[in-house]
């Protein structure tokens, strides 16, 4: 259910607000790790590359979570997993390559936490 949430989050479908690929995310699974309105909100900035290092901001999300509930273990893993769907990790490199959509980046890395 996260995935769809986050994906409806993303495009402001099924009574979602409209929100970036980082916020989607991260509001997507706010209830399954205790994460507050203000996490939300500070992920506002992370959309459109403006993640740290140019990171597509779903990713940026996904890898903010595992870090806040000591999983850090499994960001290799995340990076792996990200890299190998997208091509790389930095948003405009997707972009130009165009092998995921947006919203499609959302979905998969939903896909990847949800799997947790």
């Amino acid at each position: 259910m996260p995935v769809k949430t986050a994906v409806n989050n993303y495009l402001g479908q099924a009574g979602c607000k409209r929100m970036n690929c980082a916020q989607a995310v991260i509001s997507a699974f706010q209830e399954k790790y205790e994460l507050d309105e203000d996490t939300v909100e500070l992920f506002r900035a992370y959309g459109g590359g403006r993640a740290p290092g140019g990171v597509c901001g779903a990713f940026y999300a996904v890898k903010y979570i595992l870090e806040h509930c000591g999983d850090a273990k499994r960001i290799a893993e995340l990076e792996q997993y990200f890299s190998g769907c997208a091509g790389s990790l930095k948003c405009n490199d997707i972009r130009q390559a165009r092998t995921l959509s947006c919203v499609e980046c959302v979905e998969k890395c939903s896909e990847y936490l949800a799997a947790l």
